[in-house]
């Protein structure tokens, strides 16, 4: 069947990542900053590795200078998933590409994106949240101003705090701080962890940060031990299957542990990660996961749902998300 219209939760999104390149591409010119090199021929993001892939996503960030550029950006986000199903989606947001971690230029940024949201909501019906996330590789000094920032706009659109950027920078522990701080806002918390690291990693991440998601997490499948752990402390893993086989952690989406963690037990949810830079989308997920496993609707409502239950908003979001995903 067409997956396109199936209605879809999408847990593990970046908000630049998810920029499409056309659309960096013409702000580019509009400012006359030149980031040409990243681009490929055929206009798509040009990356060698994962590391080069950072240095790419940084590049394609610096010409969104302004909150105006985040409001466009946003509504072009919101746009495309909505056109693959999405009718729920978080995202992380990171203050210091919004403003640097002062907290009123980054309020000025935020109300942007809301009011983008917003719209995109009464056109399109797709409700989104937001998750704001300190940068590892910037280390854990420059997490606080961004955990500040975090707590002081905490509330109905910035429901959690996590973290993403390089796992080989620092241990999960080094920035306690900064997801504490989130915590005391009432802020729920997830961290990358288990995509580079090892399971180590994993629990690092639980033991020290105490987060009920872990964004990819594949890891885990390395260590039966581990498996066991997340079962018991119910954490849901956000996993991103053509994101990683993109950056060759898995040569195809058959060898992907996603329905091995599935199979055992731990809670899965599948997302996009940074989609144009993958040559994915939410329909291309669930296509490629179709063809890998022969999951159908079924297959497909359960995760679903269990990225409903795993969702940072509040229950009367969740009861309108749960109408929006039964509703044919």
């Amino acid at each position: 069947m067409s997956w396109s219209s199936f209605p879809k939760i999408e847990l593990h999104l970046h908000h630049e990542g998810a920029a499409p390149p056309s659309f960096i591409r013409d702000l580019s010119k509009e400012k006359s900053i030149d980031i040409s090199k990243i681009f490929k021929s055929d206009g798509s993001y040009a990356f060698n590795d994962f590391t080069h892939f950072l240095q790419v996503y940084e590049a394609a960030t610096s010409v969104l200078t302004a909150p105006q550029d985040y409001g466009r950006l946003t509504s072009a986000i919101l746009d495309e998933l909505a056109e693959n199903g999405v009718v729920y989606a978080e995202t992380f947001l990171s203050p210091d590409f919004c403003g640097g971690g002062d907290v009123s230029a980054w309020r000025d940024y935020l109300s942007e994106i809301e009011d983008a949201a917003k719209q995109a909501e009464q056109i399109h019906g797709i409700i989104t949240k937001g998750i704001i996330t300190n940068v590892r590789h910037f280390g854990p000094e420059a997490a606080k101003p961004v955990a500040i920032c975090a707590a002081e706009t905490a509330g109905n659109f910035i429901v959690g705090y996590g973290m993403g950027g390089d796992e080989s920078v620092g241990h999960q522990g080094d920035y306690a701080w900064a997801f504490d701080c989130a915590r005391e806002a009432g802020l729920r918390l997830t961290t990358h962890a288990g995509e580079w690291g090892g399971p180590e990693s994993i629990r690092e991440a639980i033991e020290d940060l105490k987060v009920e998601r872990i964004g990819h997490g594949v890891a885990a499948a390395q260590d039966n031990a581990l498996i066991d752990t997340l079962i018991e402390q119910d954490i849901t893993l956000e996993v991103c299957p053509g994101s990683n086989v993109a950056l060759g952690l898995f040569p195809t989406f058959a060898d992907h542990p996603l329905a091995r963690l599935r199979d055992a037990g731990v809670k899965v949810t599948v997302s996009t990660d940074d989609p144009p830079f993958f040559h994915t989308t939410m329909t291309r997920e669930y296509e490629e996961l179709e063809r890998a496993y022969g999951w159908g609707e079924a297959d497909f409502a359960e995760l679903n749902q269990t990225a409903l239950e795993a969702a940072f908003c509040n229950e009367d979001t969740r009861q309108t998300v749960q109408a929006k995903l039964e509703t044919p």
